[in-house]
């Protein structure tokens, strides 16, 4: 790798400069001590000068060709164009013998996933996806409170990534085309199952709902998966864009206690308005009043049961370890075949959706 061989940081190529290009990994990747933006891959023109003007030294190409023409001069490639592209991208970036980050989701099927898995095997390289909100500051909360014992066994998990907008935006994210892989299934309910499977492990059944609802909507906007686990944990988890009322982003029932967290993790938001990881050094905190409560037998709502701290979220620590694993050999903070098994998931809520059926995995 250029990086280590010449002791300079590791070179990486970004494909795509969109919402996930610009708004997540291009700050994260230059926030990451070990790591250096050197190109990225946009045809928009507005796009490549945002970029010059936010990276002023990095190099701006108009087709991943020309990035991959260069394989030799780069050490990680990140994909963050539209799902459509993922397989092709990883799959030529991986052949050019380049290490590669893929966001959510890698792939429109587990299979796939898991032939990139292989393909990156094969080669020696690192594969890996960018699963941010398992560093989200109530996910890092709620599993600190499980390793703890505070809740007991849990019995049931629900999570909400819920919205309202009721207003088509556009573009291929809320496209019908099954090539384009929209929808939020695909898109908040890759976040909301990694979560369940990272909590709570291997999933046996799968139950969905999943609507399109507002008028001239193409692709599903409110979805609803229920999931029984291995160990008897049951996620109910809901994906909307047409929520006029927000419900709770966690409720985790246990044998002793419940944890209840409102709100969203304050990192998009921050990272959105131009702030950026260490600046200031609070960074992923949030108030007191936004803290979460675990308790029993009282409504949050209403006061019952103790505030709990909320973690500070965690962003930066994904790139932290990508660039570890790249230098010093440390593990892959989210593996292909983890997200294989989430899209085992979410093709079975597809099909539960579609044919009115709970699906046996």
């Amino acid at each position: 790798m250029t990086g280590t061989s010449l002791g300079t940081p590791l070179r990486v190529g970004l494909v795509g400069y969109g919402l996930a290009g610009s708004v997540f990994h291009a700050p994260l990747i230059a926030a990451t001590e070990g790591l250096a933006l050197d190109t990225v891959v946009t045809a928009n023109p507005e796009r490549q000068e945002q970029a010059r003007a936010e990276f002023p030294d990095v190099r701006v190409e108009a087709t991943p060709d020309g990035l991959l023409d260069r394989a030799a001069d780069l050490d990680l490639v990140v994909i963050a164009s539209p799902n459509k592209t993922h397989v092709p991208l990883a799959t030529a970036a991986l052949k050019a013998g380049l290490p590669v980050v893929v966001d959510k989701p890698v792939a429109g099927t587990a299979a796939e996933a898991r032939e990139l898995a292989a393909l990156a095997e094969e080669r020696g390289l690192l594969l890996s996806v960018f699963q941010n909100r398992r560093w989200d500051n109530d996910f890092l909360t709620l599993r600190k409170l499980l390793a703890e014992g505070e809740l007991g066994d849990v019995w049931r998990f629900e999570s909400r990534f819920e919205r309202w907008r009721p207003e088509l935006k556009g573009g291929w994210r809320e496209s019908g085309d099954p090539a384009e892989i929209g929808g939020l299934l695909y898109d908040l309910g890759s976040h909301v199952v990694d979560q369940a499977l990272v909590l709570f492990g291997p999933v046996t059944t799968v139950y969905a709902e999943s609507d399109i609802r507002r008028p001239g909507a193409e692709t599903d906007d409110d979805t609803f998966l229920a999931l029984t686990h291995a160990n008897g944990v049951r996620s109910h988890l809901y994906v909307s864009a047409t929520t006029a009322q927000l419900g709770p982003r966690f409720r985790v029932l246990g044998s002793r206690a419940g944890y209840v967290k409102c709100g969203l993790d304050p990192q998009e938001a921050a990272l959105r308005e131009g702030r950026r990881p260490g600046a200031p050094a609070d960074w992923g905190t949030e108030p007191e009043s936004a803290w979460g409560r675990v308790g029993s037998g009282e409504s949050p709502l209403t006061g019952g049961g103790r505030a709990e701290p909320t973690l500070p979220g965690a962003y930066p620590a994904y790139y932290a370890a990508v660039a570890k694993a790249l230098l010093d050999g440390g593990p892959n903070p989210v593996t292909a075949l983890e997200a294989a098994a989430a899209l085992d998931v979410l093709e079975a809520a597809r099909r539960s959706a579609h044919d009115g059926v709970t699906v046996t995995l």
